[in-house]
């Protein structure tokens, strides 16, 4: 905890005070929600979309692109991190939600939109923390975001329509296409990405890595906490008269994230012991697969569903849950780190 600024070290706080503002002015302040509703252009919210490309922005300035090549060699490692990634994630991701959130189709399918973002921000976090190695995570992060502009619409549209009617559940009763999701992922990860590679270079051909690293990147790295907060205070704002009627329903959402985060790590972690991973590496790997990407899921399910649509609800819950249970796992991971095991 020593390791990390003043605001990320209390970050579960502040989400909790962003979320009961935002409840607060909801209900206390109804006639918001009417004027908010008036900022919108087509189906995107224009003071939503602006906070949640700018809460996507610092962490991909941070990336290291050119780490991808690199990365590649390591065949073994890569191989396991995609499967963690792009199979048995979501996968398991898809099982909870649908064993816990059976009766609530809604949440089920913003829990499932959680578990397919995969990780692109606070991994970094976690894994300095616990002395994972850096140039991988960053690695693995770029190699991330790639798959994620590539694949991320077509997953969305298979775990949020095709697999459930293959099981017999009923799914959401919006219509979604994948042009729909498609045009979500290049807004909300295409434009960030495509500022952060461009500022990136931009800053190391002008000042070099030196300030990149030492000015511009904690200049900018409080956007992503500021930006994530007034998101949470703007949609909790919305849904301020329906939250203070659905309180356990955070509970309901929490139970299989929870689990989703714990289990994630732990599978990750012991496979890599098992194949001989190296502990920097390992870690790495580890805190990739148990991370999720909290603002593509929030982003997508409010351009998607809408802002006041139980998947983006979801979706806000998401944060307030990995926050601590990561902290948690980066305790126990520097306990075994200590003790050789």
């Amino acid at each position: 905890m020593k390791h990390l600024s003043f605001l990320d070290r209390y970050l579960t706080l502040w989400i909790l005070l962003a979320m009961l503002i935002g409840v607060a002015l909801g209900y206390y302040v109804p006639t918001i929600s009417t004027s908010l509703q008036t900022l919108q252009f087509g189906t995107t919210h224009v003071p939503l979309a602006i906070g949640l490309i700018v809460m996507m922005y610092p962490p991909l300035v941070k990336v290291n692109y050119n780490e991808i090549p690199t990365l590649l060699k390591e065949t073994k490692l890569i191989t396991w991190s995609l499967l963690l990634n792009w199979v048995i994630g979501p996968v398991i991701m898809f099982v909870l939600a649908v064993v816990f959130l059976a009766d609530y189709p809604e949440y089920r399918s913003g829990v499932i939109l959680i578990g397919l973002a995969r990780c692109i921000a606070m991994v970094l976090v976690w894994n300095d923390l616990a002395d994972g190695n850096r140039s991988y995570a960053a690695g693995l992060v770029a190699l991330n975001s790639v798959f994620q502009i590539l694949f991320f619409s077509t997953y969305a549209y298979l775990f949020l329509f095709v697999f459930p009617k293959a099981i017999g559940i009923a799914g959401v009763s919006i219509h979604l296409s994948m042009s729909m999701i498609a045009e979500s992922v290049l807004i909300y990860l295409g434009i960030p990405l495509a500022a952060g590679i461009v500022t990136r270079r931009v800053i190391l051909r002008w000042k070099g890595n030196a300030w990149l690293q030492d000015v511009f990147l904690p200049r900018i790295s409080p956007l992503t906490l500021i930006a994530l907060l007034l998101t949470i205070i703007l949609m909790f704002s919305l849904k301020g008269a329906i939250v203070v009627q659905i309180p356990m329903d955070v509970l309901r959402i929490a139970l299989p994230l929870t689990i989703y985060f714990t289990a994630m790590f732990f599978i990750s972690f012991g496979i890599g012991e098992i194949i001989g991973a190296r502990y920097p590496e390992n870690t790495a790997v580890a805190f990739t697969a148990a991370g999720n990407n909290f603002e593509l899921a929030i982003a997508v399910a409010i351009a998607v569903f809408g802002i006041n649509s139980g998947q983006a609800f979801a979706g806000v819950v998401g944060p307030l849950i990995e926050v601590p249970v990561l902290l948690l796992l980066v305790k126990v991971v520097r306990q075994w780190k200590s003790k050789g095991v």
